[in-house]
């Protein structure tokens, strides 16, 4: 009786847990910059009318979800900056967490006029109050700015502090328009994104509302022949395994410390991933582990095949290039292009008159540099129109290596340096011994012509 009882209380706790987990609430906190600078124009726009009207906008779409909760403090908004005198502590939590106030929100932001400075790490500090004791809740900062700290405090030793402190999680930082030269300031605060302009700011603010509503991240580690996260720009397409149908695509990036970028993607999916690499590379039926962050190792190993001519220059080329003893093309590549390549053994065909073949291995981190002699021109100056065809002798035999229709006296063609073979028969010409011939030499780079 007394391991039956035991048994139940378990079960019965482990439902309890299994509920709140189920019922975790999200609290995203937006600090709103209403500083001043707020003021200036952003694609021809004020920065300020762009950020209320995108934000209002994004709360608006999270008054009904389940499960969130909203509040707004705001800096830079009761006290103007004066000669020689700004107000550090000018940073306000105008509308707290609570029940149904997107509508708060909305006039707040409205009637927002921008006034003051710039107190990014009062701000940060102060959210220790914002975020009311809650058991069973994740806290979000979403940081939207366009400038950087301006008063004394040091706003990346606060975001550190609270996050040690597991007051919020890591901060997203919107930057509006932020200079090249200050950038580097928000990295250490948390995940920062830069606008340029309204559109990109509305698909950020969309990016990081969907990343802080998933409590699921996912890293992608494209692995080196070290097993090293070092390979990356390559598409990702994420397909749902169950029924193939393509739910992300995203270009593999690393982020300013040079780790993999995080993802946040729905974790109740099991998930075939294509790394577009060439050749491309799959691992299929992977599952996410929900409410943790993902880690995802797939092998794709790389180095490069690039093509030059070793003197002269040619209009266009391409090659065709084919994993060893197979058909089937990884890539046809053009003159001059450099290219990724699954380390391996290829098989490489350069599209020349006549064509050159050859076995390259691709190795980790290394470019094949292929360099072939510039071809020379070849005019053909016929007694009239005919048919005409271009021979090489390789071992005795005659390989055709270009036929000419009847629609033209002069031909001319691009042929690698070698002895080649001419034959020629007039259009008019009925008799099969009035067919001509004429050896004659390509030298790199040097025009010939071949007279009838």
């Amino acid at each position: 009786m007394f391991k039956f009882l035991l048994f139940l209380l378990l079960f019965m706790f482990s439902l309890s847990n299994f509920a709140q987990k189920e019922t975790e609430t999200t609290r995203i906190l937006f600090i709103f910059d209403a500083s001043k600078s707020m003021f200036g124009h952003f694609g021809g726009k004020p920065k300020i009318d762009i950020a209320q009207r995108l934000l209002s906008e994004a709360v608006d779409s999270l008054k009904n979800m389940p499960n969130v909760e909203l509040a707004l403090r705001v800096y830079g908004n009761r006290s103007p900056i004066t000669p020689g005198n700004q107000d550090c502590e000018d940073t306000h939590l105008e509308v707290p967490f609570g029940p149904e106030n997107v509508p708060q929100i909305k006039t707040v932001l409205k009637t927002t006029y921008p006034k003051g400075t710039t107190p990014i790490a009062r701000s940060l500090e102060a959210t220790i109050n914002d975020f009311t004791p809650c058991s069973n809740c994740r806290n979000v900062v979403v940081l939207i700015t366009d400038g950087i700290e301006a008063c004394d405090g040091d706003p990346c030793a606060i975001a550190r502090a609270m996050r040690k402190n597991k007051i919020f999680l890591k901060p997203f930082v919107i930057g509006l328009g932020v200079l090249e030269e200050y950038k580097k300031h928000f990295y250490c605060i948390g995940n920062f994104y830069d606008a340029k302009d309204e559109n990109s700011f509305k698909t950020v603010l969309g990016l990081v509302l969907e990343e802080a509503l998933n409590s699921t991240s996912v890293q992608v580690d494209l692995l080196n022949v070290d097993g090293e996260s070092k390979e990356t720009n390559v598409n990702m397409t994420l397909y749902e395994a169950h029924t193939g149908k393509v739910k992300y695509n995203f270009y593999h990036t690393m982020n300013y410390k040079g780790i993999p970028d995080t993802l946040s993607i729905d974790p109740s999916i099991k998930y075939n991933i294509q790394v577009h690499t060439l050749p491309e590379v799959w691992k299929e039926n992977v599952e996410l582990i929900a409410g943790q962050h993902n880690i995802i190792p797939i092998e794709t190993p790389q180095g490069s095949i690039e093509l030059k001519l070793s003197e002269g220059r040619m209009r266009e080329l391409k090659f065709m290039v084919r994993e060893e003893g197979e058909c089937e093309v990884v890539n046809v590549q053009s003159f001059k292009d450099k290219v990724n390549y699954i380390v391996g053994t290829y098989d490489v065909e350069i599209l020349t008159l006549p064509r050159i073949k050859m076995t390259v291995d691709v190795e980790q981190s290394k470019n094949v540099l292929l360099q072939i002699p510039a071809p020379g021109i070849v005019s053909f100056k016929n007694p009239g129109k005919g048919f005409g065809s271009i021979y090489q002798k390789v071992e005795g035999k005659m390989n055709l290596l270009y036929s000419f229709l009847p629609d033209a006296v002069t031909k001319t063609v691009e042929l690698q340096p070698g002895k080649y073979l001419y034959v020629f028969r007039g259009e008019n010409r009925q008799r099969a011994f009035y067919t001509v011939e004429k050896d004659f030499t390509i030298i790199s780079g040097k025009s010939t012509i071949v007279q009838l």
